[in-house]
């Protein structure tokens, strides 16, 4: 019988705790233990970004990190940036308004890595926007539809600071 250790993660502001081998990768731990699926699970290698969560506020490929490296830690996943059910993220609505998803496998690893670079850029170009998501590979899109999703959302991202 394999050793499974202890593991706490505060996942979407939600501490949870459960056991793990210690081999388990942290993509597994989410989808599996947590049971948030919206990371996906893409190339296993770390090539592809579909597993791509925010670690501390910096966007990481959890395919690449065991579950007991992230021990108490701070994960934000895409299901932690809707607000409620009808009140998404400007990054989510931005793909939905400009159509920047078709089958949606790689969405959520985009819109991670676009979360972390707009706190970093809020008001990039398209060629920022550009090589910003390189790291994410998208079979469907052809990345134009992406990046003007990308540029919307940091406008209404920019406007809603404005007003605060």
């Amino acid at each position: 019988m394999t050793k499974r250790v202890p593991v706490t993660l505060k996942i979407n502001g939600e501490e949870r705790s459960f056991e793990v081998e210690p081999r388990k990768l942290l993509v597994d731990a989410i989808r599996e233990n947590v049971g948030l699926t919206g990371t996906h699970v893409g190339c296993e290698h770390g090539v592809c970004g579909a597993c791509t969560v925010l670690l501390d506020g910096e966007s990481v490929r959890s395919c690449l990190m065991f579950a007991v490296q992230a021990e108490g830690h701070q994960i934000e996943t895409i299901e932690g940036l809707a607000t409620t059910v009808s009140e998404m993220h400007p990054l989510q609505q931005g793909f939905w308004e400009h159509h920047g998803l078709q089958c949606g496998f790689c969405t959520p690893g985009i819109i991670m890595v676009a979360k972390e670079f707009l706190e970093h850029n809020p008001s990039p170009t398209d060629d920022e926007i550009r090589k910003a998501i390189a790291g994410n590979i998208c079979r469907c899109t052809g990345y134009v539809f992406i990046v003007d999703a990308i540029r919307a959302a940091s406008k209404a991202m920019d406007s809603s600071r404005t007003r605060a």
